[in-house]
């Protein structure tokens, strides 16, 4: 009996040390990732804003998982991702599809694969294909253990958000993490011209929980205090946009990039 229970502990023993090493690794990679020669000056300048390390580490990144990416656009957080999961988890773009016509998604999946192909930091990355406001497989069903949207949930309304969080459930394993990241619309402010592109953390919770999902955690790695919420061309008048041009630019550069929740959820085991 007493070498029964010796050889147990000593499992649980070595699984703990497992799980340890998978998560500095996951460290480790991410940092290496961060600094990395493929990544402009530009957007390592935007880190400041971003902290990605410090994002991807609440949300539980490792180095050993299946992670989803929703519409990676340009590839900023690609750009950290790819490298940091290549040779030991996989990194999935889900993103539009290319129909062939002249238009912004088609346009866009096609500067996505050329960036993708520039670079062999991006080899194993995989694409799947990803259409607003219609059921999509994100990843195969109940393979992933990670789906990321960085400052998407603005651009899809309220019935595109209910789908893409019902599409992630579905993508992910029993226990997988829903990671969010968007503008932060001010508690008990209404959605006004002057706040576009501002989201309610509030109303964000009811729809992932509506799809399935349990609030876990919520960090504030993400915020700006500096941050109003409510400005001409909402949003988009902070940087990196300054959509009002060289009007108060130097007013809004002082402000920053958006304040933003970042809020992490799991598909509950069932």
């Amino acid at each position: 009996m007493k070498t029964i229970k010796t050889l147990i502990a000593a499992s649980l023993v070595s699984l703990s040390m497992a799980s340890v090493s998978y998560v500095q690794a996951g460290s480790d990679q991410l940092t290496q990732a961060i600094a990395g020669d493929h990544r402009s000056a530009e957007n390592k300048a935007r880190d400041q804003y971003r902290h990605p390390k410090e994002t991807l580490e609440f949300l539980g990144f490792k180095s050993n998982m299946t992670v989803v990416e929703i519409t990676p656009g340009g590839g900023w957080y690609t750009e950290i991702l790819a490298p940091a999961l290549k040779g030991s988890g996989k990194l999935i773009g889900a993103h539009y599809p290319d129909t062939g016509e002249d238009n912004y998604y088609s346009n866009s999946r096609k500067r996505l694969e050329k960036k993708l192909a520039g670079n062999d930091v991006f080899s194993e990355v995989e694409l799947s294909n990803f259409v607003p406001k219609k059921a999509s497989e994100l990843a195969p069903a109940g393979t992933a253990d990670m789906v990321l949207t960085f400052r998407n949930l603005h651009n899809w309304g309220d019935e595109g958000v209910q789908q893409v969080f019902m599409d992630a459930h579905n993508a992910l394993k029993s226990g997988g993490i829903l990671g969010v990241v968007e503008h932060r619309l001010p508690k008990g402010v209404e959605e006004n011209d002057m706040n576009r592109g501002y989201v309610s953390v509030d109303k964000t919770v009811a729809q992932a929980k509506a799809a399935g999902f349990k609030l876990v955690g919520s960090s504030e790695v993400n915020a700006n205090a500096k941050d109003k919420a409510s400005y001409e061309k909402g949003v988009w008048t902070l940087p990196p946009r300054l959509a009002l041009g060289d009007k108060d630019k130097e007013k809004y550069l002082a402000i920053g990039e958006s304040d933003r929740m970042t809020l992490k959820f799991v598909k509950s085991a069932k």
